[in-house]
Protein backbone atom coordinates (compact mmCIF):
# COMPACT_ATOMS: atom_id res chain seq x y z
CA UNK A 1 0.00 0.00 0.00
CA UNK A 2 1.81 3.02 -1.30
CA UNK A 3 -0.20 6.10 -2.31
CA UNK A 4 -3.47 7.28 -0.04
CA UNK A 5 -5.68 10.00 -1.07
CA UNK A 6 -7.39 11.51 1.80
CA UNK A 7 -10.63 13.77 0.45
CA UNK A 8 -12.46 15.82 3.49
CA UNK A 9 -16.36 16.12 2.71
CA UNK A 10 -19.45 17.83 3.84
CA UNK A 11 -22.09 18.27 1.52
CA UNK A 12 -20.27 17.10 -1.26
CA UNK A 13 -22.79 14.57 -2.99
CA UNK A 14 -22.92 16.45 -6.47
CA UNK A 15 -19.16 16.27 -6.67
CA UNK A 16 -17.80 12.73 -4.26
CA UNK A 17 -19.11 10.46 -7.25
CA UNK A 18 -17.24 12.06 -10.02
CA UNK A 19 -14.25 12.67 -8.40
CA UNK A 20 -14.14 9.25 -6.97
CA UNK A 21 -15.13 8.35 -10.70
CA UNK A 22 -11.98 10.47 -11.78
CA UNK A 23 -8.79 9.47 -9.66
CA UNK A 24 -9.77 5.78 -9.84
CA UNK A 25 -9.88 5.92 -13.64
CA UNK A 26 -6.45 7.09 -13.71
CA UNK A 27 -5.25 3.56 -12.86
CA UNK A 28 -2.71 5.00 -10.84
CA UNK A 29 -3.11 2.55 -8.01
CA UNK A 30 -4.60 5.38 -5.71
CA UNK A 31 -6.29 4.19 -2.80
CA UNK A 32 -9.02 7.26 -1.77
CA UNK A 33 -10.10 7.53 2.06
CA UNK A 34 -13.19 9.86 2.44
CA UNK A 35 -13.53 11.78 6.04
CA UNK A 36 -16.75 13.11 6.20
CA UNK A 37 -18.06 15.14 8.90
CA UNK A 38 -21.68 13.95 9.23
CA UNK A 39 -23.21 15.45 5.54
CA UNK A 40 -26.98 15.88 6.08
CA UNK A 41 -27.17 15.53 2.27
CA UNK A 42 -25.63 11.84 2.40
CA UNK A 43 -22.66 12.71 1.04
CA UNK A 44 -21.50 9.41 3.31
CA UNK A 45 -24.33 6.98 1.56
CA UNK A 46 -22.84 7.79 -1.82
CA UNK A 47 -19.87 6.49 -1.16
CA UNK A 48 -21.07 3.52 0.85
CA UNK A 49 -23.06 2.58 -2.63
CA UNK A 50 -19.61 2.71 -4.03
CA UNK A 51 -17.65 0.30 -2.09
CA UNK A 52 -19.22 -2.96 -4.13
CA UNK A 53 -17.26 -0.66 -7.46
CA UNK A 54 -13.78 -0.11 -5.69
CA UNK A 55 -13.41 -3.02 -3.48
CA UNK A 56 -10.10 -2.54 -1.26
CA UNK A 57 -9.56 1.11 -2.78
CA UNK A 58 -12.33 3.32 -1.16
CA UNK A 59 -12.38 4.06 2.36
CA UNK A 60 -14.80 5.90 4.71
CA UNK A 61 -14.34 7.44 8.20
CA UNK A 62 -17.58 8.89 9.30
CA UNK A 63 -17.38 11.72 11.82
CA UNK A 64 -20.05 13.30 13.84
CA UNK A 65 -20.65 17.24 13.46
CA UNK A 66 -18.86 19.93 11.09
CA UNK A 67 -15.13 19.67 13.21
CA UNK A 68 -13.37 21.43 11.01
CA UNK A 69 -10.70 20.65 8.17
CA UNK A 70 -7.49 20.62 9.76
CA UNK A 71 -8.77 17.92 12.73
CA UNK A 72 -10.44 15.94 9.41
CA UNK A 73 -7.13 15.68 7.76
CA UNK A 74 -5.22 14.66 11.11
CA UNK A 75 -7.48 12.00 11.25
CA UNK A 76 -6.91 10.86 8.27
CA UNK A 77 -3.19 11.20 8.39
CA UNK A 78 -3.31 9.48 11.22
CA UNK A 79 -5.57 6.61 9.55
CA UNK A 80 -3.00 6.39 6.92
CA UNK A 81 0.11 5.85 8.93
CA UNK A 82 -1.53 3.06 10.83
CA UNK A 83 -2.39 1.24 7.60
CA UNK A 84 1.29 1.29 6.48
CA UNK A 85 1.05 3.80 3.37
CA UNK A 86 4.42 5.46 1.92
CA UNK A 87 2.84 8.85 0.88
CA UNK A 88 -0.62 10.35 1.65
CA UNK A 89 -2.16 13.29 -0.68
CA UNK A 90 -4.58 15.83 0.28
CA UNK A 91 -6.96 17.27 -2.39
CA UNK A 92 -10.91 18.99 -2.34
CA UNK A 93 -13.78 17.32 -3.56
CA UNK A 94 -14.94 20.55 -5.76
CA UNK A 95 -12.95 19.75 -8.48
CA UNK A 96 -11.12 22.66 -7.84
CA UNK A 97 -7.48 20.47 -7.73
CA UNK A 98 -6.91 18.42 -10.77
CA UNK A 99 -6.98 14.85 -10.19
CA UNK A 100 -4.57 14.57 -13.09
CA UNK A 101 -2.27 16.17 -10.98
CA UNK A 102 -1.52 13.62 -8.34
CA UNK A 103 1.34 11.90 -10.24
CA UNK A 104 3.13 15.04 -10.48
CA UNK A 105 2.65 15.26 -6.92
CA UNK A 106 3.96 11.49 -6.24
CA UNK A 107 6.73 11.82 -8.82
CA UNK A 108 7.93 14.94 -7.05
CA UNK A 109 8.29 12.42 -3.51
CA UNK A 110 8.86 9.42 -5.23
CA UNK A 111 11.56 9.94 -7.63
CA UNK A 112 12.32 13.99 -6.93
CA UNK A 113 13.58 12.97 -3.40
CA UNK A 114 11.26 15.85 -1.76
CA UNK A 115 9.25 15.21 1.72
CA UNK A 116 6.21 17.63 0.79
CA UNK A 117 5.04 17.99 -2.51
CA UNK A 118 2.78 21.06 -2.85
CA UNK A 119 0.37 21.77 -5.49
CA UNK A 120 0.89 25.85 -6.21
CA UNK A 121 -1.09 28.09 -7.57
CA UNK A 122 1.39 30.28 -7.78
CA UNK A 123 4.20 28.84 -9.51
CA UNK A 124 4.83 28.54 -13.45
CA UNK A 125 1.93 26.31 -15.01
CA UNK A 126 -0.14 26.54 -11.52
CA UNK A 127 -3.62 28.13 -12.03
CA UNK A 128 -6.69 29.83 -10.47
CA UNK A 129 -10.27 29.53 -12.47
CA UNK A 130 -13.01 30.88 -11.73
CA UNK A 131 -12.19 33.07 -9.01
CA UNK A 132 -13.01 37.05 -8.86
CA UNK A 133 -10.00 39.26 -8.80
CA UNK A 134 -10.40 40.41 -5.29
CA UNK A 135 -9.90 36.79 -4.25
CA UNK A 136 -7.20 36.35 -6.01
CA UNK A 137 -5.03 39.28 -4.76
CA UNK A 138 -6.40 38.08 -0.87
CA UNK A 139 -4.98 34.89 -1.79
CA UNK A 140 -1.67 35.88 -2.89
CA UNK A 141 -1.46 38.66 0.16
CA UNK A 142 -2.13 36.12 2.12
CA UNK A 143 0.63 33.86 1.03
CA UNK A 144 3.58 36.72 1.06
CA UNK A 145 2.05 37.95 4.40
CA UNK A 146 2.79 34.11 5.82
CA UNK A 147 6.33 33.43 3.85
CA UNK A 148 7.44 36.92 5.77
CA UNK A 149 6.03 35.86 8.79
CA UNK A 150 7.27 32.17 9.01
CA UNK A 151 9.69 32.78 6.67
CA UNK A 152 8.34 29.13 5.41
CA UNK A 153 10.26 29.06 1.46
CA UNK A 154 6.43 28.18 -0.17
CA UNK A 155 5.31 30.39 -2.59
CA UNK A 156 1.26 28.79 -1.75
CA UNK A 157 1.34 28.22 2.33
CA UNK A 158 -2.31 27.98 2.44
CA UNK A 159 -2.29 25.01 -1.00
CA UNK A 160 -4.67 21.97 0.17
CA UNK A 161 -3.76 20.49 -3.18
CA UNK A 162 -0.52 18.30 -1.52
CA UNK A 163 1.57 15.29 -1.20
CA UNK A 164 3.49 14.31 2.76
CA UNK A 165 5.55 11.07 2.90
CA UNK A 166 5.20 8.99 5.78
CA UNK A 167 8.21 9.97 7.33
CA UNK A 168 7.40 13.38 7.52
CA UNK A 169 3.90 12.91 9.14
CA UNK A 170 5.19 10.44 11.39
CA UNK A 171 8.05 12.93 12.58
CA UNK A 172 4.98 15.95 13.37
CA UNK A 173 3.23 15.75 16.34
CA UNK A 174 -0.20 15.92 15.08
CA UNK A 175 -1.47 16.19 19.01
CA UNK A 176 0.40 20.13 18.21
CA UNK A 177 -1.55 21.06 15.46
CA UNK A 178 -3.86 23.79 16.51
CA UNK A 179 -5.60 25.08 13.60
CA UNK A 180 -8.57 23.18 12.61
CA UNK A 181 -9.72 25.63 9.66
CA UNK A 182 -7.88 26.55 6.10
CA UNK A 183 -5.06 27.59 8.37
CA UNK A 184 -3.90 24.27 9.23
CA UNK A 185 -2.56 24.14 5.88
CA UNK A 186 -0.20 26.49 6.75
CA UNK A 187 0.96 25.12 10.40
CA UNK A 188 1.41 21.78 8.94
CA UNK A 189 3.30 22.97 6.14
CA UNK A 190 5.29 24.95 9.00
CA UNK A 191 5.58 22.15 11.25
CA UNK A 192 7.36 19.87 8.34
CA UNK A 193 9.98 22.90 6.89
CA UNK A 194 10.91 23.06 10.63
CA UNK A 195 11.78 19.55 11.02
CA UNK A 196 14.33 20.26 7.60
CA UNK A 197 12.18 18.31 5.18
CA UNK A 198 12.20 19.01 1.28
CA UNK A 199 9.41 20.87 0.62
Amino acid sequence: MEKLLIIPTYNERENVASVLEKVFSLQQNFHVLIVDDGSPDGTAEIVKRLFAKYTGMLFLEERYGKLGLGTAYIHGFRWALDKGYRYIFEMDCDFSHNPNDLDKLYKACKNGSADVAVGSRYVKGGNVENWPWIRVSLSKGASVYTRIITLMPVKDPTAGFVCYSSEVLEAINLDQISFVGYAFQIEIKSAAWKLGSKI
